[in-house]
């Protein structure tokens, strides 16, 4: 690779990378052609990017971003993975991870936050961003519903009665 290619790679990366929500770092040694482009496929479904880059251009890209403190995890075949959301990245790879024992998840970072192992699957047990809006949408939706079938009530129930008298006036 040529050196202005290189440092294409790296302002690439760099900007990719101090960009994201939360970056995962796993080891792909092993995996076949065909099991990475299952994984890209899962990634880009999601909204997460997949990229396999040279270990110490990452490392270059890393320098001076709030996601330097896993600098450490780039050693061997890695692979990163990172998305805006701060679940989806972290979701896919432990899905992948769980079909697939030769991808092993070494950590990540969210934020300047470091994430180990355990962190990374703790992000990837919680809900995504899309599922957490649903849900308090129909958590607001749902008292809302109910106010307007309450206040709805009364209203018909005077109209009934008003109906009631209506027609006993004209029956009289």
């Amino acid at each position: 690779m040529e050196r202005a290619r290189k440092e294409e790679v790296v302002a690439e990366l760099k900007s990719e990378l101090s960009d994201a929500g939360v970056v995962v770092v796993a080891h792909y040694s092993g995996l076949t052609v065909a099991d990475m482009s299952t994984l890209r496929n899962s990634a880009r479904e999601a909204g997460v990017r997949v990229r396999v880059a040279k270990n110490r251009l990452v490392k270059l890209a890393l320098q001076g971003t709030e996601s330097s403190g896993i600098s450490d995890l780039f050693s061997g075949p890695t692979v990163i993975a990172w998305s805006d959301d701060p679940v989806a990245a972290p979701k896919v790879a432990a899905d992948f991870a769980k079909e697939n024992d030769k991808l092993v998840i070494l950590g990540g970072t969210m934020g300047s936050t470091v994430l180990d192992t355990a962190g990374v699957s703790a992000l990837a047990s919680l809900p995504s961003l899309d599922e957490l809006r649903a849900k308090l949408l129909a958590m607001v939706n749902t008292p809302a519903t109910r106010i307007a079938g309450v206040l709805a009530a009364p209203a018909g129930q005077v109209a009934r009665v008003l109906n009631a008298y209506a027609t006993k006036s004209e029956a009289a």
